[in-house]
């Protein structure tokens, strides 16, 4: 049931890899004795002011995966160290933690749709927590669907279109952002999706080419104040920032915020003179590069 590392030595032990994936690939190890055949990593995904408009985002999560043959998958996480679960892909689910409960979902709709029923080891991890506004859900799903898809080209010969990967997450996870998931399975660097009526048009949306830099401003705290976040943006937007928007589907603890760079300083000092005056902790500034969308560690 052990299949060949990926790549010569293994991508956990190739210090040639990316970080990201050396280190899901080693967790993948560690928590289920056994090397990944194939590691997938999916980006981050904000909407641009609009419902349909969207746009992937530099910060990834990643999916570790190796195949089984007795319909179980063992589900691991960095971020949940003592929540693993085994589950069964046929037949009545079994009670698992929370935080697995969309990616169950969809392997389960996977198995039904022929897809990886024989089971799976998988370990994901994301490099942004919840509290950065962005959801780590649909790339999580995507990672984890193409890796799925992956092992079963392996054993069957034929790729799952990237579409109907969309298409199975939908079913089996409703909830979901569809168009995120559109932004996470077809992003290019430097663009932006704008979709509707079955048409994916691209759009142009290279800050750093126009001397501006993209940030994610980010109030701190477990229970920031409702008007936080709106007060971190006016005052950026006092201070110089062109534009301003939330990255989901309404206001939470984030928002995008567009910089000219010649205004980053000033910016930066505004938020956190505001904040310290009112006796409040300084929301954080993250920068976000216009990112491609999933892909395979080769």
């Amino acid at each position: 049931m052990s299949p060949e590392p990926v790549g010569p030595l293994g991508i956990a032990r190739r210090h040639t890899a990316d970080p990201l994936f050396r280190l899901v690939a080693y967790a993948l190890e560690a928590a289920h004795d056994r090397p990944p055949a194939t590691v997938w990593s999916a980006p981050h995904a904000f909407h641009l002011g609009s419902p349909r408009l969207v746009a992937a985002a530099g910060w990834p999560v990643a999916a570790a995966a190796a195949p089984r043959d007795d319909g179980i998958v063992r589900l691991s996480s960095l971020a949940h160290p003592a929540h693993s679960c085994e589950l069964p892909l046929t037949g009545p689910p079994l009670p698992h933690p929370e935080w697995a409960a969309r990616i169950y979902a969809l392997l389960r709709a996977l198995a039904r749709a022929g897809y990886g029923r024989g089971g799976l080891d998988l370990h994901i991890h994301s490099t942004l927590t919840a509290a950065t506004g962005l959801s780590s859900a649909e790339p999580l799903e995507c990672a984890v669907a193409l890796a799925v898809a992956d092992l079963h080209a392996g054993r069957a010969g034929a790729r799952l279109p990237r579409g109907r990967l969309a298409a199975l997450a939908r079913a089996a996870v409703p909830e979901g952002d569809e168009v995120l998931r559109e932004a996470v399975l077809f992003a290019r660097p430097g663009q932006a999706l704008m979709l509707g009526r079955g048409i994916r048009r691209r759009v142009r949306f290279d800050p750093d080419a126009h001397g501006s830099r993209l940030t994610l401003l980010v109030t701190r705290g477990d229970e920031p104040a409702p008007d936080e976040i709106e007060r971190a943006v006016a005052c950026a937007r006092r201070a110089g920032a062109t534009a301003a928007w939330w990255p989901g589907r309404r206001p939470e603890r984030s928002a995008m915020v567009l910089l000219p760079r010649e205004r980053l300083t000033d910016v930066r000092t505004a938020v956190t003179e505001e904040f310290r005056d009112r006796g409040l902790r300084v929301p954080r500034l993250v920068n976000i590069t216009v990112a491609g969308a999933a892909r395979r560690e080769e």
